[in-house]
């Protein structure tokens, strides 16, 4: 080995990698995405978690009861619903993590020793968003009040707590989390396999001269998009069929909710990815280049929509970003409905933001096609 023809090889690869620019580009930024986001985004300890309080006993004892409870850190009162039946559409339109109901009569009883009980209704479809909040209540429970029994009242102080606090787990009582893992297992998959596979197609045909042939055709930028994406939407749907009955079979993963609503769901859902691998068709030039983008659009997906960590635990700024990704808002759906029984009306706040993305992606991927025309 000559030391002169290996310096001449290394010159030429680093020339190699100058000249491709996104490769380059994709070395240094997943790296430091990954770094910001593992550094600052996840937390698995989530905070000042939205709680709805339906207090029908406005005396000292619940409000010092919920002063308790935004004091620990893990609650923050967000809503003062005025019936228990709003508080719980809040609860299954996912706005609040936790119900507290007390009842009329808590602090009569309450003096008079009876032990009454108030209402604390969690919403378990993610156990690790709620687990340690849940966790605390005990002893929250047992020194909310005791600045408040004093004097006559101090017999109110057992070693046990003076009234009862009563854990509702809804959506998931047993705490398991392949009911939360597995639904969301749908858009995680779809998310990989729709922005990769339109991609990757796209540049296949650049690679191999058949995209002269298509450019040349009288075809319309938006029938060339619609029939390279139709045959990936049924793919797609047989990808969703194999997932289901396996939650079914193998997790017994309830399924409460309309499958034709998900159904529906999933339609704008796949066309939203699908436009992104549109996009990075159009401006990957290899498939390796494709491969790249998939896996730099994927990797904020996973980690920023709520899958893998608690999306409440995130800061503000990794929440927004959040809200931005269609798979954020879909994992809401799929588990609202499969597990909540959601209808139209409860997921509609999240369908519209995919449908916006949708339309965005799409008219990205058609103005970058007309540009190739030019």
């Amino acid at each position: 080995m000559r030391w002169s023809r290996l310096l001449a090889i290394l010159l030429k690869e680093f020339r190699q990698i100058r000249r491709d620019r996104l490769t380059f580009a994709m070395m240094v930024a997943v790296p430091i995405a990954q770094l910001i986001l593992f550094g600052f985004a996840i937390n698995t300890d989530p905070k000042h978690l939205p709680l709805a309080a339906v207090i029908a006993d406005e005396s000292e004892f619940s409000r010092s009861f919920i002063a308790a409870l935004e004091n620990s850190q893990y609650f923050r009162v967000t809503n003062r619903p005025r019936s228990e039946s709003e508080a719980d559409r809040l609860l299954a339109e996912g706005q609040v993590q936790f119900v507290l109901v007390i009842p009329a009569d808590f602090s009569r009883r309450l003096i008079r020793g009876e032990h009454p009980s108030m209402l604390f209704a969690a919403d378990a479809t993610d156990p690790a968003a709620a687990g340690n909040a849940l966790a605390a209540i005990n002893s929250i429970s047992r020194q909310a009040l005791s600045r408040d029994l004093t004097g006559p009242l101090s017999r109110l102080l057992p070693t046990d707590a003076a009234f009862e606090v009563r854990v509702q787990r809804r959506y998931n009582p047993e705490g398991l989390t392949r009911y939360n893992i597995v639904p969301g297992l749908i858009g995680v998959i779809l998310t990989m396999t729709m922005v990769m596979m339109t991609g990757l197609a796209m540049t296949r045909e650049r690679e191999r001269g058949t995209m002269e042939n298509l450019l040349a055709t009288p075809a319309r930028p938006i029938e060339v998009m619609v029939g390279k994406i139709a045959p990936y939407i049924l793919i797609g749907y047989g990808q969703v069929i194999v997932i289901l009955g396996a939650a079914r079979l193998l997790f017994d993963v309830p399924m409460v909710g309309s499958l034709a609503l998900l159904s529906f769901a999933l339609v704008l859902f796949m066309a939203a990815n699908l436009a992104v691998g549109f996009t990075f068709s159009t401006i990957a030039k290899n498939q390796m280049q494709a491969m790249q983008l998939t896996f730099f659009f994927f990797l904020p997906s996973l980690l920023l929509s709520g899958f893998m960590f608690p999306f409440r635990g995130m800061p503000v700024w990794a929440q927004a970003i959040g809200e931005l990704l269609p798979l954020t808002h879909f994992l809401r759906i799929v588990r609202g409905i499969l597990l909540k029984g959601n209808q139209f009306a409860e997921i509609a706040p999240n369908l519209w933001p995919i449908g916006l993305f949708m339309l965005v992606a799409g008219g990205v991927a058609l103005g970058r096609y007309r540009s190739t025309l030019d």
